[in-house]
């Protein structure tokens, strides 16, 4: 099972202190790109059963070969294919001098302990590149190393909502089911996790140049703010706040959601020649009305426009309007399930569902990565690993010879 030669990350050693969801998306983004990750989790104890919060994080749970549920929940799962895993108690003096060593002959190291934890066990950045100065040291928080908040724990939840991403999620205060909402997915850690992922590779490219490792600061916080892209930017440049649109859009008309015959569709006209396109489909004029030949027109008449819309979408049935409009080159799709999605032939097309062989489960079906790299291609080549699955194969090649682990073991270290 050892990482190809042809895989963009190929030699590159990460250490993964992280839990949960943004740094381990972090850090299987770089196993799937091929780097060597050593997923370090706490050892099952008399009152914690061991391991990453999230593979307690169910139901669902992964069923065994005999249809009986396992202890690692499908949020663990999804976050941590091609990655090795060891116990490891980090409180401990001996656990601490264990990550010292394997940070010694690692490329990067990830951690999402909260502000100050990691300098209390003589694990920071500071202690460990002082060790190896070569090492990219990326510490994941909810609000980063500086500034007031610093000590708080961060969750994605509340960073939705602190960060402005709730106030332009929802449907309109004005309608039915007005108010906020947060997304359906932790876009927060998600979004986090691949700015990790950006940064850390910039510094492997600058430590490539210049020999010297630095330190990665990434905050939730920091990530929801410039998630809101031209959204953010409107408000700093007019200095209003925009209001939630339900499953409209702030700035484009239609574009938006619409009833049919027979359930909805996205109706997403980007421009004045599309929505002409759009009203050669629905059969209408609106196209030559001045209030709606232009997009600025449409939105600023979008109380008149939405409405007439509404009432043609709802004459015709799904199948009739995505035909026609896919057809006219009119920007349009269906609302899918997650049943839908998995099926549908794009999806199948692209490969987005991988199967990996699991030790208990057998073929274990996950998400796919959709990074497409033409000379050094994603590579699937473990599945998400036991708890404790490699820890003798790590330390054995990390110098612990057989007494030294059992001495670790018996001392409940690993």
């Amino acid at each position: 099972m050892d990482t190809p030669a042809d895989t963009s990350l190929a030699g590159v050693r990460v250490l993964d202190l992280s839990r949960v969801l943004a740094g381990p998306w972090c850090t299987q983004t770089l196993a799937d790109l091929g780097a060597d990750v050593i997923k370090v989790e706490r050892p099952r104890g008399p009152t914690h059963p061991g391991g990453d919060d999230t593979r307690g994080w169910g139901p669902p749970f992964l069923k065994d070969r005999d249809g009986r549920e396992t202890s690692d929940a499908a949020y663990f799962l999804g976050t941590n294919r091609n990655k090795r895993s060891i116990t490891l108690d980090i409180a401990r003096p001996e656990g601490q001098a264990v990550v010292r060593r394997l940070a010694q002959q690692a490329d990067v190291l990830v951690e999402n302990y909260k502000v100050g934890d990691m300098a209390r066990y003589g694990l920071d950045a500071d202690s460990l590149r002082a060790l190896n100065p070569r090492l990219v040291y990326c510490s994941v928080t909810g609000f980063g190393q500086t500034g007031p908040y610093r000590e708080r724990a961060g969750y994605d939840y509340a960073i939705q909502g602190l960060g402005g991403l709730m106030s332009v999620t929802g449907e309109r205060d004005d309608l039915p089911g007005g108010g906020p909402q947060k997304v359906g997915v932790a876009v927060a850690d998600l979004f986090t996790g691949l700015y990790a992922t950006v940064a850390i590779l910039a510094a492997l490219r600058h430590r490539d140049r210049s020999g010297e490792g630095q330190v990665v600061d990434m905050a939730l916080l920091d990530t929801q703010v410039a998630m809101l892209a031209n959204l953010g930017a409107g408000y700093l440049c007019t200095g209003q706040a925009p209001r939630r649109a339900g499953n409209a859009h702030q700035n484009i008309v239609p574009y938006q959601v619409f009833e049919v015959a027979d359930g909805h569709v996205i109706l997403a006209v980007g421009n004045d020649g599309q929505f002409a396109k759009f009203c050669g489909v629905a059969g209408e004029a609106w196209a030559e009305d001045p209030r709606f030949a232009r997009n600025a027109d449409r939105v600023r008449h979008r109380e008149t426009l939405v409405p007439l819309i509404a009432a043609v979408m709802r004459r015709r049935r799904r199948a009739d309007w995505l035909g026609a409009l896919e057809a006219a080159k009119v920007p349009c799709g269906p609302i899918n399930s997650l049943a839908d999605t998995f099926e549908d032939p794009q999806v199948l097309a692209r490969g987005m569902r991988v199967e990996l062989t699991h030790p208990q489960a057998g073929p274990l079906p996950l998400v796919a990565s959709p990074i497409k790299l033409s000379a050094t291609p994603v590579s699937y080549r473990r599945a998400p690993p036991l708890l404790g699955e490699h820890t003798d194969e790590v330390l054995e090649a990390a110098g612990f010879d057989a007494a030294a682990r059992a001495a670790l073991r018996a001392q409940g270290v690993v």
